[in-house]
């Protein structure tokens, strides 16, 4: 077919899918780059895709020493000699990750394994990188031998530039993209969400396989045009491709019994037989329709999570960290160690599944209850304080539950001196688990004096830098709890992009998303709740309600 035609069985291919029209890529512009990588301007032609894979690769900025073609040359006679390289052992590092052989000939799916021994003996820093397999399969269709193919994947894995993430190469850096993507998830695909709690013991364990359905269950189609877009707008695509599968994941299979004993082999199922479904376009225009947070604002998210779990000392792939490492939503609330007079081990369980998956490896720490500490709001302060985040919950005499997750620590009310001052991250939300069970998200506080509202919020929306100044923006970026802190994504003014909650000496307010807030009096006998009827949902609890009990709950590592 073409000179990038060497390692392709030809019959696997969909080759009606295949333009010979002659084409030709000049543009060098990046925004015009993202059009045509999403429109699939280079995917019905082999050969071309081939020549903007290789222009796209060498653009990437590498280290100064990075293997190139002749060192392949050079190497893979000495680490593979005459051998059968399918007889040789695979480095740890692959994870026994699958090694798609898509539309590769015998050939092909020999030279995957001698590429990566080589990668192996050329990247001794590569701890834990299973999505390697995949990209050198993918990669062989469009090189012209097996050098060119090492060169290209040494490229990518040697990429310096601290703002372009490809590839994960560490167990620390894998496990914290899974903990992002179940925050993603959290956040974006809560109908999903909810059924993976319902159904698994172990939602990080479900949410882990994530990269596993883009490289390794995705059939070449789809990973092809995937990749095509990565090249170009880098590692947040991943997390896009993924959040749409498990939306057509729930979409498909939504009332539908199980089709095995695991929902982790059910979504690989899903994914590898997507095309009965789902076709590659409509698989990417899912993707692009979820307004994602910006790359700085997921990348914030990443460090807070990487930073977690080097506090946890897993950063390495060893068992003895596993099994700390799974104190998820079921195991870290030990029924065992806990006891509340509001709220059961199953919906402590039902909270944590909707927290932040850094703190999901904590566990419940009471910090303050009115049953033992009386209804004072200084002795709620002076409990509270020094713990971030915490967690509310409130019981009715009426026999409802509701509560709020807070991010920032309660002294940082006294930034404002005396007057009522507001704070908090986009992170906080609050929620209501009886009479029925409901997360609201989007949190703002509806203060007629400070927030503004309809078209003239839009026009005072500011990107995420206007709205932090350097006073109160920590000098490490992964000590801020919320990377999500950005006005644009709450459709808030930047003077009002931080009225997640606020205290003062007389009340405290949380400010619950779909139009829901909280209003608590001083003696925390008394609170009131503020529902918006335009939007579509059911009031957090009673608008006037007297507190039957009141707890509040640290994270203990």
């Amino acid at each position: 077919m073409d000179e990038y035609s060497r390692f392709v069985d030809w019959d696997k291919m969909d080759v009606s899918a295949q333009s010979q029209d002659t084409k030709e890529l000049t543009c060098t512009d990046l925004h015009e780059l993202k059009q045509l990588a999403r429109q699939g301007y280079w995917a019905k032609n082999h050969s071309l895709r081939a020549k903007v894979y290789h222009k796209l690769i060498s653009n990437i900025p590498c280290r100064t020493v990075t293997p190139d073609a002749n060192v392949y040359r050079d190497i893979v006679v000495k680490i593979i000699g005459k051998r059968n390289s399918s007889s040789l052992p695979l480095p740890e590092f692959v994870d026994n990750s699958l090694i798609p052989t898509y539309c590769l000939n015998s050939e092909g799916i020999g030279a995957v394994r001698k590429i990566i021994l080589c990668i192996a003996n050329q990247f001794p820093d590569i701890s834990f990188c299973p999505a390697l397999p995949s990209v050198i399969a993918l990669l062989l269709h469009y090189s012209k031998d097996e050098a060119e193919c090492f060169e290209q994947v040494c490229r990518i894995l040697a990429c310096n530039d601290p703002s372009k993430r490809l590839i994960d190469q560490t167990f620390l850096a894998f496990e914290s993209s899974c903990m992002t993507f179940g925050d993603l998830v959290n956040k974006y695909c809560q109908a999903a969400h909810k059924l993976m709690v319902a159904v698994s013991e172990d939602v990080l364990e479900v949410y882990s396989d994530w990269q596993r359905w883009l490289f390794g269950e995705l059939p070449m189609a789809y990973i092809a045009r995937i990749f095509d877009v990565f090249l170009v707008e880098g590692y947040k695509v991943l997390y896009r491709v993924a959040l749409a599968l498990l939306k057509f994941f729930h979409k498909v299979r939504a009332g539908q019994p199980m089709e095995s004993d695991s929902i982790q082999q059910d979504i690989r199922a899903f994914v590898r037989d997507i095309a009965k479904s789902v076709s590659p376009e409509r698989l990417l225009e899912k993707a692009f329709a979820i307004r994602l947070f910006s790359r700085k604002e997921i990348q914030l998210l990443q460090m807070a999570n990487e930073k977690a779990l080097q506090q946890k000392g897993i950063t390495v792939k060893q068992k003895s960290c596993l099994l700390i490492f799974q104190q998820n939503v079921h195991l870290a609330v030990h029924a065992e160690n806990f006891k509340s007079e509001i709220v059961s081990v199953k919906e402590m369980r039902d909270i944590w599944s909707w927290i932040p998956e850094r703190f999901a490896l904590c566990q419940p720490l009471l910090l303050f209850t009115t049953l033992e500490h009386g209804c004072s709001l200084s002795r709620f302060y002076s409990h509270s304080e020094g713990h971030e985040p915490t967690l509310l919950l409130i019981k009715t005499t009426a026999k409802e539950v509701c509560g709020a997750y807070l991010s920032t620590d309660w002294s940082e009310r006294r930034r404002g001196g005396n007057k009522l001052s507001f704070f908090g991250t986009g992170e906080c939300f609050v929620f209501r688990l009886q009479p029925e069970v409901e997360r609201y998200e989007w949190v703002i506080i509806k203060h007629p004096e400070l927030a503004s509202t309809g078209s003239e919020t839009e026009n005072h929306t500011q990107p995420a830098s206007s709205t932090l100044s350097s006073s109160n923006v920590p000098s490490d970026p992964s000590d801020r709890l919320s990377p999500f802190l950005a006005a644009r994504h709450f459709n808030l003014p930047s003077k009002t992009a931080s009225m997640f909650m606020a205290g003062s000496s007389e009340c405290i307010i949380v400010g619950g998303g779909d139009g829901q807030a909280l209003y608590l009096d001083a003696d925390l006998n008394h609170g009131r709740t503020s529902h918006c009827n335009t939007f579509n949902n059911q009031p957090l609890c009673s608008e006037s309600f007297q507190i039957s009990i009141l707890e509040v709950w640290g994270f203990r590592d």
